[in-house]
């Protein structure tokens, strides 16, 4: 049975066809097919300790979350963001509307890289300085050109941000839900990335922690990539090849915010059709691994959350827009 519903899903996702729209901002978007696919992982932790001999073997019995593996379908196509969202969309977005991001409103700030920042001094030992109001979404402590992915954005500016743009051309924008994220990254493959199973496939593929990264952080450099992927920081959205059905990024460079409450158990209890996510939360999932992510947290199936209101130098956003 769960080979059939590969089979099904690899054959509806080369039935995709990579049909395009911009919007006001710019932002291009890919018109995705209804179907089906298994979500979720069931890889067994000593299994994933081969795959990955240089993490902890305690992170492998961690991932109660990615199962059970489930049939999902998605009832009704939908536009997915070819891109995360930019720099220069966002600011677009901020002059126009007038929003203030939470980064800003509160005055806190965010959080940024600096060169001679030392983890190991803070309580924390978070690898960025922060939260500090000299980093926002402006500031993430290094250089980001206007078609980087923009970062230090909470989950509350990706609404407001979705609420806007429907306000603006009357179409309902949205952020994505964790299933209809995972449909369109797995891109009709059941491997561990759309690239393929092995991590060095993500070179190609996805701006992941690499050795470039790895020179700012030394203690961490055991779990690079074993290569470069010619970038230390954030990467133009777009540089590196596009997943099967078109979309770019589904893999590294930002973590994007989903729509989705974060729920231990919920797959145990997801509905067949569309599922929403919990009704109730604390946490919202965030998706797809970063610049600065490890490979294996880069997975398909892996899921992270955090507060609404975080706002974070490698978390960044990708809409939706409804058919």
């Amino acid at each position: 049975m769960k080979r059939c519903l590969l089979i099904l899903a690899m054959v509806l996702g080369s039935a995709h066809a990579a049909e395009v729209e911009h919007n006001s901002l710019g932002m291009a978007f890919v018109r995705l097919a209804a179907g089906e696919f298994l979500m979720g992982s069931d890889e067994a932790p000593e299994l994933l300790a081969r795959a990955y001999p240089q993490l902890p073997t305690k992170r492998f019995a961690q991932l109660e979350d990615e199962g059970p593996v489930h049939r999902v379908r998605i009832t009704r196509s939908f536009w997915m963001g070819r891109h995360e969202v930019t720099v220069g969309q966002f600011r677009r977005f901020i002059e126009a509307s007038g929003y203030v991001p939470e980064s800003v409103a509160d005055r806190t700030g965010g959080y940024g890289w600096r060169a001679d920042y030392d983890p190991a001094t803070t309580k924390r030992g978070d690898a960025f300085e922060g939260r500090d109001p000299r980093y926002s979404w402006r500031n993430p402590g290094f250089t980001q050109g206007d078609d980087h992915p923009v970062v230090n954005v909470t989950w509350n500016d990706a609404q407001a941000l979705a609420a806007w743009l429907s306000k603006t051309e009357s179409r309902r924008y949205r952020l994505p839900t964790e299933a209809e994220w995972e449909y369109a990254c797995r891109a009709g493959t059941r491997s561990r990335y759309s690239s393929g199973d092995d991590p060095r496939s993500l070179l190609g593929a996805a701006n992941v922690f690499d050795a470039n990264s790895a020179k700012n952080w030394p203690r961490w450099q055991l779990m690079a990539v074993d290569g470069d992927d010619g970038y230390a920081f954030t990467a133009p959205v777009g540089s590196f090849a596009p997943n099967p059905w078109g979309l770019y990024d589904m893999h590294g460079n930002a973590w994007e915010w989903v729509a989705d409450w974060h729920g231990d158990k919920y797959y145990a209890q997801s509905p067949l059709d569309d599922p929403q996510g919990p009704a109730e939360g604390e946490v919202r999932v965030r998706r797809g691994g970063s610049w600065h992510t490890w490979a294996f947290y880069a997975r398909a199936a892996y899921r992270n959350w955090n507060a609404p209101d975080t706002r974070y130098t490698l978390v960044g956003i990708r809409l939706v827009r409804e058919d």
